[in-house]
């Protein structure tokens, strides 16, 4: 039965893929007397089948050694397109994650959008949502992981699109495609390249080329951020990473994977892509700037937000930013590590807030207040969650962070200076949100305001169950460092930082009435950060503006010269037609002298052009 179930683990996307074609007859509207919920039944029935065969896969995976199953697409003259499944211990445990993170998701979203005409749509989403991140787990294949992010793209843009009756979720939906596009076209060179230099696109073959590879520095530079740009889009890095706190606008269930899952999956693509990135040094430094500006760029951006979602959804970035840090410089096991530990808080966070605007029917942060008492299990939710998120011992990311930290003290201490700023800063953002959520005097919109019904609320407990486990599991699996090899210097760094941002963000005033500070300079940061450094204004200003300005030049000469010159010969047609018609007289003799005088034009032009290119040669 083992063999079994190992031998066809390829197959555990497709009961995703499965749920969501089932789900169509009722997103279609083909199906109406029995109303969606079937259609949400059918896709978590699928859910579960699929978290269950990969769960009993991972559990005796560890034994194996990783296998390959390559399956033939497409073969022409040299062209050779191969779909390469991996089955190892790596993979198989990321669908685990994937799939089970999506059941919890899913029974989420059936308490979050139990009123919502189109639930059947949604889950059949989930389900292509669902099945591109479980391909993209098991691909071995660079060519099949690019065409399965391309499906996350469309599936991101349907998601955050889902309420479409709404101008900001139509504008959402769309700058989160075309921004993901530019890297996704980046990405598409970068492919096309490897393919005609390896001559295959599986990871197996890419890494044996790459051993043996000798590209000019600029051809490995430019392949090497031609990689890099697909992930960045996908991970919201600066400068592809305004579009994840406008997908804020789509429904909370979907915020939890995309936050949690969806950002992970171009990370995890990064991370099979080091040994190709490590013949650019320039690469492998574009990572490194690009993940630190994004850590500490985005930390501090969301201590100015009052939405709760976009507060939340930048600290994803900057953990984002973390995981590209640790791939540039090549500590791919850590960079894995980080994103396991960030998926399971990060999607409790997200499922405590979701709870919190289900009940208020707010995300503005200045309406809340109060909540603690109201909602236990959400208040819990969110104190684990954000437990989960920084170095708090023993919890799962500063395991994460030590384990990083503790090999690159003595090479690159200035590493310890970004994690210490990230780890303080998020601990006193998620303390400022909870003192504006949970604490204080109930507002308005909190005096009555009751706890999530179980469909909402299993999810939360399970996950705030699996966050405080978590350690033991990673000591399960032998990924927690050796006692002896502690850097305990780090480790006091690490924990100073925590209580240093909780102890600044439980005492610092927080008054509700402030929309703006009314001291110039701090009414200056705070406008900076909360307009995200106005990175927005500058790109309308530049890349936005010249590429109107484009436009306009380019419609001018479109409607002026190429059309005017087709117009001004149709004129000139229409006139010249229009004179001969009057000139018709009937007799031959008329005819044959207008021939002769307008060869007589021609042959006088014509004299005269041979005898001026004469005198110019002499």
């Amino acid at each position: 039965m083992n063999e079994f179930l190992f031998s066809t683990s390829w197959c555990v996307p497709l009961y995703s893929l499965m749920g969501a074609l089932l789900t169509l007859p009722w997103g279609m509207g083909i199906i109406r007397k029995t109303g969606p919920r079937p259609a949400a039944y059918f896709n978590l029935l699928t859910t579960v089948l699929a978290f269950a065969h990969s769960l009993f896969v991972f559990k005796d995976v560890w034994d194996r050694e990783p296998e390959n199953i390559l399956v033939s697409w497409f073969q022409a003259a040299n062209l050779n397109l191969s779909l390469s499944l991996e089955l190892s211990p790596v993979s198989v445990g990321a669908t685990v994650l994937i799939t089970g993170l999506s059941l919890l998701a899913q029974i989420y979203a059936l308490g979050y959008l139990e009123k919502d005409w189109s639930l059947a749509r949604f889950f059949a989403l989930l389900g292509f949502f669902e099945a591109a991140l479980s391909g993209l787990a098991i691909s071995d294949s660079l060519f099949l992981s690019y065409a399965l992010l391309e499906v996350l793209t469309l599936s991101t843009y349907l998601l955050v699109g889902f309420w479409y009756a709404q101008p900001l979720v139509v504008t959402a939906a769309r700058d989160a495609f075309l921004t993901k596009r530019v890297g996704d076209l980046l990405l598409l060179m970068s492919v096309v390249t490897l393919s005609s230099w390896a001559g295959s696109l599986n990871f197996s073959d890419l890494y044996e080329w790459a051993q043996t590879a000798n590209l000019s520095p600029v051809a490995s530079t430019l392949l090497g951020l031609g990689l890099i740009a697909g992930p960045a889009g996908k991970c919201a890095q600066f400068p592809l990473h305004l579009w994840l706190d406008e997908a804020m606008e789509g429904p909370n269930p979907a915020s939890v994977m995309r936050n949690s899952l969806v950002v992970a999956g171009g990370a995890y693509l990064l991370y099979k892509l080091q040994p190709i990135l490590a013949l650019s040094p320039v690469a492998l430094n574009a990572l490194i700037v690009m993940g630190s500006v994004t850590a500490v760029g985005a930390t501090l951006v969301s201590l100015a937000q009052i939405d709760i979602k976009r507060s939340l959804s930048h600290s994803t970035s900057a953990y984002m930013g973390l995981v590209f840090l640790a791939v540039g410089m090549q500590q791919g096991g850590v960079a894995v590590m980080l994103l396991l530990t960030h998926a399971i808080a990060k999607a409790l966070l997200f499922m405590s807030s979701g709870s919190v605007i289900y009940t208020t029917s707010t995300q503005d942060l200045t309406e809340m207040g109060g909540l603690w008492s109201r909602m236990p299990a959400t208040t819990t939710a969110f104190v684990v969650g954000s437990a989960g998120m920084i170095t708090l011992l023993p919890l799962g990311s500063f395991w994460a962070m030590l384990s990083w930290a503790d090999g690159l003290v003595a090479i690159s201490p200035w590493v310890i200076a970004i994690l210490v700023i990230v780890n303080g800063l998020t601990a006193l953002n998620l303390t400022r949100v909870f003192r504006l959520i949970f604490w204080g005097t109930p507002q308005q919109k909190t005096r009555r305001s009751p706890e999530v019904g179980w469909q909402m609320a299993f999810p939360m407990v399970t996950l705030t169950i699996l966050t405080l486990i978590l350690p033991l599991m990673l000591q399960q699996w032998y990924l927690l460092p050796d006692r002896n090899s502690i850097n305990w210097y780090v480790v006091g760094i690490l924990l100073t930082s925590t209580v240093l941002g909780v102890g600044i963000g439980s005492t610092m005033y927080l008054h509700k009435a402030w929309s703006r500070s009314r001291i110039l300079v701090w009414r200056f940061l705070q406008d900076l950060l909360g307009y995200d450094f106005y990175i927005d204004r500058i790109y309308r200003l530049t890349i936005v503006g010249a590429v109107a300005l484009l436009s306009k030049v380019s419609a001018w000469s479109d409607r002026y010269l190429v059309d005017g010159l087709v117009n001004l010969v149709g004129i000139f047609t229409i006139l010249g037609g229009q004179s001969l018609r009057y000139s018709i007289s009937g007799q031959s003799q008329g005819y044959m002298l207008t021939i002769l005088v307008v060869i007589s034009l021609l042959g006088f032009f014509i004299s005269w052009s041979l005898g001026l290119l004469n005198n110019l040669h002499f």
